[in-house]
């Protein structure tokens, strides 16, 4: 008798899952190999795909994806490009300056459709600060805590910043000017970077009261080659209330386990 019905409850087990099944249909599936940037001179570092279906939230993916889609028939496909908040892996967050990539797509059971999408910068201040070290003059310079000047190198049309310490140096920073109109009521302000380094480096901002009070934000790990980092400013700007302005800074300090310490830097970037 127990034998029986251990039989029955397995064949009704059969049945509800071919039932789940069918109700749940055959998918299509949605390919995304990367997000482009619009302007091609402008670098990047996304690296996820945030997917909405007719304003719905599919997922989000880590790029390249590829994903299943319960739906058939032309849908409205939004796509957010998603980036490591402060370069962390567990903060993933749709970056707030990007805008959307719309398509209709026409989803066919069991067939891959893919889609690559395009965005591009949105809601910018247009007094945002923009140095690619590629004019003579700088918007970012040496501080008076700077034992060392940074040199401008150029190779294969691109320049950008270069400074080194050795044992007879123990810092390094530069810093932006005083800027006066950054956002304090919450809305997102970040410092975009990219960089290369031999050595841990810090980014911190600088709350010009009547007097000056440092805040460091983010120690950065080295890095062989080339890498950008989107650094979320919003919050240290929001709670420095009624400061008149901000400069924004990175400092390198000396790492004796090392002969030489680098650092370089391109594309300072402070949108908001």
């Amino acid at each position: 008798m127990m034998m029986r019905n251990i039989k029955y409850l397995f064949l009704i087990l059969i049945l509800l899952a071919c039932e789940k099944q069918e109700s749940e249909g055959i998918p299509a599936y949605l390919e995304i190999e990367q997000i482009n940037l619009n302007n091609q001179n402008e670098t990047h570092n996304i690296s996820d795909a945030w997917v909405y279906i007719n304003d719905q939230l599919q997922g989000v993916y880590e790029l390249p994806a590829k994903f299943p889609v319960l739906e058939s028939g032309t849908q409205t496909v939004r796509v957010r490009a998603g980036i490591k908040d402060n370069g962390i892996a567990s903060s993933r967050i749709p970056y707030p300056f990007y805008g959307s990539y719309i398509e209709e797509v026409n989803f066919i059971e069991n067939e891959k459709i893919t889609v690559t999408p395009t965005v591009e910068y949105q809601n910018l201040n247009p007094n945002y600060l923009n140095e690619d070290f590629e004019d003579n003059s700088t918007q970012v310079d040496t501080t008076l805590q700077s034992e060392v000047d940074f040199t401008k190198i150029t190779e294969f049309g691109n320049s950008y910043l270069y400074a080194s310490l050795t044992d007879s140096f123990f810092t390094f920073q530069v810093s932006t000017d005083a800027i006066e109109d950054l956002p304090q009521a919450g809305a997102p302000v970040y410092l975009e970077l990219d960089y290369k380094c031999n050595t841990t480096f810090l980014v911190g901002v600088y709350v010009n009261y009547p007097l000056v009070v440092r805040k460091d934000l983010l120690f950065i790990n080295p890095k062989e080659d080339w890498n950008k980092i989107y650094i979320n400013l919003t919050g240290t700007i929001s709670e420095s209330i009624n400061a008149p302005s901000f400069s924004i800074f990175v400092e390198m300090m000396r790492d004796f386990d090392q002969t030489e310490n680098e650092i370089y830097l391109d594309n300072f970037k402070i949108v908001y």
